[in-house]
């Protein structure tokens, strides 16, 4: 029954008296009958609501799903390349790890003949490059070779005290740690006596002992002695070369300079020059000046003259 139907048996209430408590009654179950209708009317809409929201959850989930199962298709795929190219590596590593050990068994067979080789030309009396020659593993008798640094600036293994037998080179040099540490400063050039000392003096001493001893250096201060003096140079001749050596330097910081620099002659040299003073006369006046001399008697690795009797002497022995 309709709304109006409603509202019109509302307003025939009063003329139909005797069957008013009827009437109110159908109102009252129409009015909880529209009621429920609405309240009906609204959850199916919320169904329908849900309905839709679930349909498209749902067809998310298929998409989803869709994708899930191409990405399976692709990992699938992918692992069994990777299982096959681990197949492959595994096959390819068998064979370089057989590859390697026939060229481990090869090296050490060619290693070992060589070695046989060094050992006979050793006891032949040849001098062998040292950086050809493992030490450790040549059987020469009683298992010593000596390292000798010849004037190519080379070093070599030989036996003790065996002359090179085709007579290349006469002359040796003593092993670095025999020098004493301004020889071996002075053998540097200019770039690693930086690299080893910040100390301009120790820089200069290294190249005043150098100049001494190497023609090719050009500018040289020291002058040859007489009676006990091999050489020497004078305090202001010193002065002068320092100035020459380092463009821009004060004379008095030269000054400076000139006992720094004795002082680590004599250190580095482990005293073998000394200082001298001597008494000069110039312009009809006395004055006295220092010298740094080298005695003749001085015991100079490489340099002191040995009697043609003695042995050479042995450098560096490994055994």
């Amino acid at each position: 029954m309709s709304e109006s139907t409603v509202e019109s048996l509302e307003d025939h209430r009063d003329d139909r008296t005797e069957n008013a408590p009827l009437l109110e009654t159908i109102v009252d179950e129409l009015r909880t009958l529209r009621a429920d209708n609405d309240r009906l009317k609204n959850r199916v809409a919320d169904l329908e609501n849900t309905v839709e929201t679930l349909e498209s959850q749902l067809t998310d989930l298929e998409s989803q799903t869709d994708d899930l199962d191409a990405q399976t298709n692709t990992l699938e795929s992918t692992t069994a390349d990777l299982e096959a190219r681990v197949d492959t590596t595994e096959t390819d590593l068998e064979r370089f790890d057989a590859l390697t050990q026939a060229t481990r068994n090869r090296t050490g067979a060619t290693k070992a003949r060589l070695e046989e080789l060094q050992a006979r030309e050793l006891e032949k009396g040849a001098h062998l490059r040292a950086e050809h020659v493992d030490e450790h593993e040549i059987d020469v008798p009683d298992g010593r070779l000596e390292k000798l640094t010849k004037d190519d600036g080379n070093a070599y293994y030989r036996l003790p005290n065996q002359d090179d037998p085709l007579d290349r080179n006469h002359n040796t040099t003593l092993a670095h740690g025999d020098l004493l540490p301004i020889q071996q400063l002075a053998r540097m050039d200019e770039d690693m006596r930086r690299t080893t000392t910040n100390a301009l003096p120790t820089r200069l001493a290294a190249k005043l002992w150098q100049a001494r001893t190497d023609s090719s250096v050009g500018d040289d201060p020291w002058k040859t002695g007489c009676k006990s003096i091999d050489a020497y140079v004078t305090a202001s001749d010193l002065k002068h070369w320092i100035r020459r050596q380092e463009p821009g330097t004060s004379e008095t910081y030269a000054k400076k300079l000139v006992s720094r620099t004795i002082d680590a002659i004599l250190e580095l040299s482990k005293n073998r020059v000394a200082i001298r003073k001597r008494t000069e006369r110039k312009n009809g006046l006395e004055y006295t000046e220092r010298r740094l001399v080298l005695p003749t008697d001085a015991e100079i690795p490489g340099e002191t003259v040995s009697q043609p009797t003695e042995p050479p002497e042995t450098t560096d022995v490994r055994g």
